[in-house]
This record gives C-alpha cells, sequence and structure tokens, in this order.
C-alpha cells in the first residue's frame, strides 16, 4: 500500500495546492494528515497563503482518500468545515507485517511512545522537523510541515512506497530523510 503524509498545513493554500498535486501524481492509496490542518495557532506566524476556508474546500474534494488525526491547533469547529473526520487523537493503519500508529504529536510522540509492538512506526507530525530512523525496536517518522518548516529544513511531506518511509522536500522533491521498515 502506498501513502503519502502531510502534517502542519495550517490554512495555507499554497502548501495545500502542492499537496494535492503530488498526491494525484503519486498514486497513493491514502492521504494521511497528521494535524494542525486549517487553524495557524497562537505561537506560529500566519503562514504564506494563510486561507483555512479554502484550504478546507480543497481537501474536501479528496474527503474519501483522507485520513487524518487531531492536532493541537485543531478544533470542534474546524470539523464543521472538513468532510473527512479529525477529530480522533490518534488511528491506526495495518499493514501486512506493521502497524503504523498515526497521531498528531502533541499526545503521543518521541518522548511519550505508546504501547507498540516491535517493529510498529510511530507517525506523528507537531514538531516540523523531519524525522526517518529506528529508536530502539520502533520505528519513528515525523514528515515535518508543509508549510512552516523549523529546523532549518525545507517544507516537506512524506511517503510510504515499497517498504520505505521517505521525507521529501515539497518544491524540489531532495529526500531529505529516509528509513526501510520491511523486516
Amino acid at each position: 500500500m502506498k501513502l503519502m503524509f502531510a502534517s502542519d498545513i495550517h490554512g495555507s493554500l499554497p502548501a495545500t495546492e502542492r499537496v494535492l498535486e503530488l498526491f494525484a501524481q503519486s498514486d497513493a492509496h491514502w492521504l494521511v494528515i497528521l494535524g494542525d490542518v486549517l487553524n495557524h495557532g497562537p505561537r506560529n506566524a500566519l503562514p504564506q497563503g494563510y486561507a483555512p476556508a479554502q484550504v478546507a474546500e480543497r481537501l474536501n474534494e479528496q474527503a474519501s482518500r483522507i485520513i487524518a488525526v487531531r492536532g493541537n491547533c485543531d478544533s470542534e469547529v474546524d470539523q464543521m468545515l472538513l468532510r473527512f473526520p479529525i477529530t480522533a487523537p490518534w488511528q491506526q493503519v495495518l499493514l501486512t507485517e506493521r502497524r503504523l500508529f498515526l497521531t498528531h504529536g502533541h499526545l503521543f510522540g518521541p518522548d511519550d511512545v505508546p504501547p507498540l509492538a516491535a517493529g510498529d512506526v510511530l507517525v506523528y507530525g507537531h514538531t516540523h522537523i523531519p524525522v526517518a530512523e529506528q529508536r530502539g525496536d520502533i520505528f519513528h517518522f515525523n514528515p515535518g510541515s508543509v508549510s512552516i518548516p523549523k529546523g532549518g529544513f525545507d517544507a516537506s511531506y512524506g511517503m510510504l512506497e515499497e517498504g520505505v518511509l521517505r521525507v521529501i522536500a515539497l518544491n524540489d522533491q531532495q529526500i531529505i530523510a529516509q528509513v526501510a521498515i520491511n523486516p
């Protein structure tokens, strides 16, 4: 199964447009959104092209192909604009030999790992900093932020294809980080 990951959109229409363009080109089965969809939050500056209502409209066009979790900047009023659920604090995607635990990162994350089995993957956003690595017997994957990158990184998204998780720069498609999760 091929998956695309986007996190921390924070209402940026240009970032959303680029994500949807890449999603259409990717032939991914699902677009996984790791929270902070519409609101920029009180600690962040407004992202480029801040237009949350238009972001909702564009994402709703792909509602049947989106899996999402709630971020710390998402609220019930955001859910009223979106035609896919965003209020769950976590979800799981089951692969043949792995479980992907999807969360935003403010409740569960690298410092508060949920109970996972060896070989499972913790997939989170929140920090806006890309990660693709194995820590002990758990894989950690953060696709970074598509709109407000931090830590000196470019805006980025993630892909799971043929057992490899990759963080990819949104604009120039350079691989920022990757980890193979196949046994």
